[in-house]
């Protein structure tokens, strides 16, 4: 009868720390899949920014992302000084331009991925993640020029005992 319960309290032990059931978002090393850092995504928490300096008109740039449906990520707005090579100087169908304090803005945008590829800069600006008011660095979790995925994913227990929270909780 011990065994039996101790075989319990081993198998419960090992569903809480193996099996994923936290949905986050996450930042993952894009050739090996380790996760590098994540945020748990909540209701108050499904807008995230990602920012970062242009390389060829050096300018800052935001683009703004929201976690949809079905695990996906969609970019909604960007935000950016200047319309040289890189960067568009109009909207598609179906989004609004305009121009706010001197940055032109496009809203309304509808482009959905189920991941997003991304090379940390390693010349000009750092690329930074802002969520909920807290700011990381790419290049505080992995070196610049570091290819990484950012993706949403069921993580473990311990997967998000490893991790960097990007949140802090």
């Amino acid at each position: 009868m011990k065994i039996v319960k101790f075989g319990l309290l081993i198998f419960i032990i090992f569903l809480f720390f193996c099996i994923p059931f936290q949905k986050s978002f996450v930042i993952e090393n894009g050739k090996t899949g380790k996760v590098l850092a994540h945020f748990p995504i909540q209701q108050s928490n499904k807008t995230f920014h990602i920012l970062y300096t242009h390389s060829i008109h050096k300018s800052e740039v935001k683009e703004t992302y929201k976690i949809i449906k079905k695990d996906k990520i969609r970019l909604t707005e960007i935000m950016y000084e200047d319309t040289a090579i890189g960067m568009p100087s109009n909207a598609e169908e179906g989004e609004i331009f305009e121009m706010i304090d001197g940055k032109y803005v496009i809203r309304n945008i509808k482009r959905d991925f189920q991941s997003i590829n991304m090379r940390v800069a390693q010349v000009v600006g750092d690329h930074t993640l802002l969520v909920n008011g807290h700011k990381m660095k790419f290049s505080k979790i992995v070196k610049p020029g570091t290819l990484v995925k950012l993706k949403v994913k069921r993580l473990s227990s311990l997967q998000l005992w490893r991790g960097v929270n990007i949140v802090g909780k």
